[in-house]
């Protein structure tokens, strides 16, 4: 069984058992997480949302949080002795998928 959820603007196709890492959420560690914006639930019985199947839930375990690898963002003018360096670190949550309920 699995199912297409929507979470920090993204969809993601998920499984139980499966660790996913999505945008930051604010829940503390060892929590659980519910994540009610179901699409599409596949496996036996299908049901497809319009947007949303009605009822269905993903329930999932955050194991930690933590920051990606950075990106150096340079911008740069020709001739003009303009140049910016910047870096990010986009945070992230992981999550274990433990039950889909649909």
């Amino acid at each position: 069984m699995y199912a297409i959820i929507e979470t920090g603007g993204k969809q993601l196709k998920v499984e139980e058992g499966q660790v996913i890492y999505v945008e930051k959420l604010d829940v503390a560690d060892g929590e659980t997480v519910t994540f009610d914006k179901v699409l599409f639930v596949g496996g036996d019985n299908v049901k497809v949302g319009a947007p949303y199947v009605e009822g269905a839930t993903v329930t999932g375990k955050v194991e930690k949080h933590g920051k990606q690898k950075k990106i150096i963002v340079y911008k740069y003018k020709p001739k003009k002795n303009y140049h910016k360096k910047q870096g990010h670190r986009q945070p992230y949550t992981k999550v274990v998928i433990e039950k889909i309920q649909g």
